[in-house]
């Protein structure tokens, strides 16, 4: 369910960005810095909303949150199918954003959070890789339908379809969720509850604060203002931010750098993008399980340091091949990183206060987040190449790795 959820809410939306961003730019001329700034937008929405939304899912629980969200993001697709100047484009954005601020990363992790903890980083994992195989589907056929130099669905109609699909998902799909595994007489990862359990779980229902409801009453989870008096908060917050950044500039501009400066078709670059997905799909589910094996902190810095590395390869390429070497090898790193950097959140702070906690992370996360695509397509524009801005990028990966590892479990 969390990766049906998250492949609704965020793939038509940011691993399709560069498509739309192909589409936009030959219909109205606008630059990729223009284009950029409504990502940038996007973050800083987030930034803002993201310890209100944090808060939400904590009090009401995940499956009204996603509901709502869902309805967002369906009204921002109907906005973008009408865009006729680029304020309307920054409107579409933003209107999404909230919506998958509040039906999308968020609170999907904090369910996967509430129901497992022996097993986290592999559940998490496994929900994200369901996500990327859903897109290997829906990537490939966006690059068809708003593909300019052909006349298919055309961005306009491939934007209504997207908001009728998530306007039809969002009852069904919210109806299936329960928040947490009290909720049908269980705990984490499925075992039975007990007593003990049982009792303290009725004293700590959602919008409480309870000591724990960890599956161990024994162990006491974080608060929020606990959490952020311990380095480990601002180390993998910060780490987070660094690491992401390259993959936003990576959504963001990878189609136009191979379809509108290296040649290549917009299908082409498609199935580039499918290419790493699929990749990290399948190390989505390696990272979760080595991630529930070894030290999170310590895989952290590993697939970080692979995903920087594949950004050197793609600048260094010279033909076709090369690119999917790059595609590859990011998907490595990617997928691995990605399940780890919420999964260690819930290890070091619980369950209770999970979403404020992700929420409030998100503020300096986003900081950086804001700044990925404008440096790119702000270089871009200037030098007519990505390759500083993206060797820039590459830098602070590695350095976020660096932090993650240093991340060290909190008392």
């Amino acid at each position: 369910m969390g990766g049906i959820l998250h492949s609704v809410s965020s793939v038509p939306l940011f691993h399709a960005m560069g498509l739309w961003f192909v589409a936009l730019e030959s219909a109205f001329g606008w630059n990729r810095a223009q284009m950029s700034l409504a990502f940038s937008l996007t973050r800083i929405e987030g930034g803002i909303m993201g310890p209100i939304e944090g808060y939400l899912v904590d009090r009401i629980g995940p499956r009204r949150i996603i509901f709502i969200g869902l309805l967002i993001i369906a009204v921002g697709f109907f906005v973008l199918s009408r865009v006729t100047s680029l304020w309307m484009f920054y409107l579409s954005f933003l209107i999404m954003a909230l919506g998958n601020g509040l039906g999308g990363w968020l609170p999907m992790n904090t369910l996967l959070n509430n129901w497992f903890r022996r097993n986290r980083a592999t559940a998490m994992g496994w929900a994200s890789s369901i996500s990327r195989m859903i897109a290997l589907i829906l990537i490939p056929t966006m690059a068809w339908a708003v593909d300019p130099a052909e006349d298919n669905l055309g961005w306009r109609g491939t934007a209504i379809i997207l908001g009728l699909i998530t306007l039809c998902l969002a009852a069904p799909l919210t109806k299936l969720i329960r928040n947490r595994p009290e909720d049908i007489g269980l705990t984490t990862d499925g075992d039975p509850l007990d007593a003990d359990s049982e009792a303290h779980v009725n004293n700590n229902s959602i919008g409480q604060s309870p000591k724990s409801i960890s599956g161990n009453p024994n162990v006491r989870d974080f608060t929020l203002s606990e959490a952020m008096r311990t380095p480990a908060f601002w180390l993998i917050s910060i780490g987070h931010g660094f690491t992401s950044m390259v993959i936003i500039a990576v959504m963001a501009h990878l189609a136009p750098l191979l379809s509108l400066d290296k040649g290549y078709s917009v299908p082409v670059s498609g199935i580039v993008i499918t290419t790493y997905t699929a990749t990290s799909m399948i190390f989505q589910i390696v990272g979760g399980y080595v991630g529930d094996r070894v030290p999170k902190r310590v895989a952290l810095f590993f697939f970080s340091s692979v995903q920087a590395g594949a950004i050197f390869i793609l600048l260094a390429s010279s033909n076709l091949s090369q690119v999917f070497i790059f595609a590859v090898v990011f998907g490595v790193g990617f997928g691995g990183r990605n399940p780890l950097t919420t999964s260690i959140r819930g290890d070091y702070f619980g369950r209770t206060s999970f979403g404020k906690i992700m929420g409030m992370s998100q503020l300096p996360m986003n900081v950086l987040l804001l700044i990925s695509p404008i440096l790119a397509g702000g270089f871009r524009e200037i030098f007519g190449t990505y390759t500083l801005a993206f060797g820039i990028l590459a830098a602070l990966n590695f350095l976020g790795g660096v932090l993650f590892l240093f991340a060290k479990r909190p008392n």
